[in-house]
């Protein structure tokens, strides 16, 4: 599809990180973003541009509201991680989709998912919802295409890494040392969103979108000493520290869901489950993801340092 054609999209999360990306670059490029809120006026995002509509995904009159007249759809879940919560979201979505016969729904499931089961909540429930929206648009028209980033950038760029980057230098995250991950922005993840919604051979697909390159935490670290222009090393978090400073921020049921990824990972299950797919999804997606110290160096680091000069 042309940018000269302006979509009607239904961002399910934009109110969250990586949706409002989604929802501000559709925005940008002049399509019509509608998305669903239980939150305030007061307190929504500031997304200018884009349409609120006051709903639940529980309920599945307010999600076939929000989905009128769309053409396409994106949908990141919220940090949800009960099972029948998440299929509940899951049917009605997909069932709105279907009644309101847009062209193509793209679902970023927030985190990859191993190819076998386990007993992780925040995997069961991304790979529930894939399920479901794929048996619910099965035969209807609507196209599907499903995005399984790995570790988000802007996960260290935030009140809890950046104080200790800009000022001291240290990278504490709850990956083990030696993980390769492709970290990738919300920007660039919202570019592949794009891409996905509009990009033709990929119907059907379920792409591992990741960053450039996969690093372990020193390579990591070394990126960030690169785009900071200043020694940096890497700290692995124990996730159990992670989950209690997470659930200060966003209360323990979903910090303990958030973290089920970080235990699981820490248990050496799927050393290689964050890793990069060499390069495939954003080749099919014809997106180029920007290297780890170059969006380093575009962060404002001056605003957690002690003062302007901390951080060059």
């Amino acid at each position: 599809m042309s940018d000269h054609i302006p979509m009607r999209v239904a961002v399910v999360g934009a109110t969250g990180f990586q949706g409002g990306a989604v929802a501000r670059l559709l925005v940008e490029r002049n399509h019509r973003v509608r998305t669903l809120t239980r939150k305030s006026e007061s307190e929504r995002p500031e997304l200018g541009g884009a349409a609120f509509v006051l709903g639940d995904l529980a309920n599945a009159d307010d999600v076939r509201h929000l989905f009128e007249r769309a053409t396409h759809a994106s949908v990141v879940m919220p940090l949800v991680y009960d099972t029948e919560t998440v299929r509940t979201y899951a049917r009605n979505i997909a069932d709105a989709a279907r009644g309101a016969g847009v062209r193509r729904v793209v679902y970023n499931s927030n985190t990859r998912v191993p190819e076998a089961s386990t007993n992780v909540a925040a995997f069961e429930t991304r790979r529930l919802a894939e399920t479901v929206l794929r048996e619910g648009l099965r035969g209807s028209g609507v196209e599907l295409v499903v995005l399984r980033p790995p570790v988000y950038l802007d996960n260290l760029f935030s009140p809890w890494n950046g104080p200790a980057l800009a000022r001291d230098g240290v990278l504490a995250y709850p990956l083990p040392a030696d993980t390769r991950t492709a970290w990738i922005s919300h920007r660039d993840l919202a570019e592949a969103v794009y891409a996905a919604l509009t990009a033709d051979g990929v119907a059907g697909r379920t792409l591992d979108i990741g960053g450039s390159q996969s690093l372990t935490g020193d390579e990591l670290a070394t990126a960030f000493a690169q785009g900071l222009g200043r020694d940096v090393h890497y700290v692995p978090l124990p996730p159990h520290v992670f989950e209690e400073g997470l659930a200060q921020a966003i209360g323990p049921r979903a910090a303990a869901g958030v973290a089920g990824i970080y235990h699981y990972m820490a248990s050496g299950a799927g050393p290689e489950l964050m890793a990069g797919d060499d390069g495939s999804a954003a080749e099919a997606l014809c997106v180029k993801p920007a290297p780890v110290d170059e969006w380093v160096a575009r962060q404002p680091w001056q605003i957690w340092a002690d003062d302007a000069t901390a951080v060059s």
